[in-house]
Formats: structure tokens, sequence, C-alpha cells
């Protein structure tokens, strides 16, 4: 086989791949990702049971993959455009204002892939619960930081685990909430909120959040 070939076979099998764990990321909001299974994959897209297979191999290969996927997407939409911002109380409210947009705008139509993942997956041990566990952990570590560092500047007082623990319930539950009963007030609520925990960390005025769209 020429290299053309193989070149064009393996651009096609990645197309075929990121097809698929598009899905699979959205499902696995609404039907768990234990529920992900090769079988549903291939009634939901169309495509043959032994494809998806040649793909991914396991059952939990392909929970690994998306949990993957899901944080790259995550990446783009909450932390990736925030980084433009400088670091502290800044970009702390950038990523407390697109993480609200991630989950009103339902990038995946079941809110924020890692909440619905955490309550499927968490208690059930093993390489999938880890790895959410892990994503989780990365992410909540990072947001610390920026508050971390917003405190050590001066633009924030307090202590940056409990604010950022405070900041995250404020979220985790608009979220919830927003998903169960299809209305946007929770992320209101959680505007307000998180509003009122930065000012009352010593955030100025015009620093608190603002749209969430």
């Amino acid at each position: 086989m020429s290299t053309i070939e193989t070149d064009g076979r393996r651009a096609r099998g990645a197309a075929s791949r990121e097809r698929i764990l598009a899905e699979s990321t959205d499902l696995a909001t609404t039907v768990g990702l234990d529920g992900v299974t090769i079988g549903l994959l291939a009634e939901s897209t169309g495509r043959s049971k032994s494809s998806i297979a040649t793909l991914f191999g396991t059952k939990e290969a392909l929970q690994l993959a998306t949990v993957d996927a899901a944080a790259d997407i995550f990446r783009r939409q909450v932390v990736d455009p925030a980084r433009a911002l400088p670091r502290g109380l800044d970009r702390v409210v950038a990523l407390l204002t697109a993480l609200l947009a991630y989950s009103r705008t339902r990038v995946f139509s079941g809110g924020c892939f890692f909440q619905a993942c955490a309550a499927d997956m968490g208690s059930k041990p093993g390489p999938v619960r880890d790895a959410i566990r892990d994503h989780i952990a990365s992410w909540e570590g990072y947001l610390e930081a920026q508050v971390a560092y917003a405190v050590d500047s001066g633009e924030l007082t307090g202590d940056a685990h409990t604010l950022t623990f405070t900041l995250l319930a404020l979220y985790e539950l608009s979220n919830a909430r927003s998903v169960l009963t299809g209305s946007e007030e929770p992320y209101l609520a959680a505007v307000a909120g998180m509003t009122a925990v930065l000012e009352a960390a010593g955030a100025e005025p015009t620093a608190a959040l603002g749209s969430y769209a």
C-alpha cells in the first residue's frame, strides 16, 4: 500500500473517531457514561458495531476516549479563552463566566459533562472513574491557582481553597437545577451568588460577573 493510501486511511479513521466521540460525549450526559456502549453508538450514528470496535476496541477504551474528548472541549470552551486575560481576578471572572455559559448553552445536551459523569461513575471504581476524577481535579486546581494569585496580589482576601469551593458549589447547583427544570433562573442565581462571594472577598464591584451568555 502506498504512503498516500496509508495517510488517507489514517485521516478517514481519525475523522470517524472524532465524529463518534462527538456523539458519545453528548450521549454520556443523558444516558450516563456507563450507558455509552459500542452498540448504542452504532445505533445512534448508523455505523456498524465492528467499525466502532475497530476504532476503540473495548467499552472501557471507548469511555476513556470519551472522557478525554470531553476534557478537550471543556478546555477550549472555558479555560483557553480566559488565558487571554491577566492572571488573578480578571481571569477568575472570565473562567466563571465561561463556565456558566458552557452549561447554559448546552454544549452537551445534559449540561456539564463532568458533573453528569461524576454522578454516574462516582461509585464505580476503575480507570474510567479515575480519569473523571483526575480531570475534575486538574480543572479545580487550575481555578484555585487563579484565585490564590488574586489573593496573593491583594485583589481578593480570604482562603483560596474555600473561595474556590464556594464558587464551584454555586456553579454545580446551577447546572444541576437547570438540567432538572429547564430554567435559566439557576444561572442568574449563580451569577448573583458568585458576585456576592467575590465582592465579600474584596473584589471591586466593576470586576464582578456580568452576563454569562
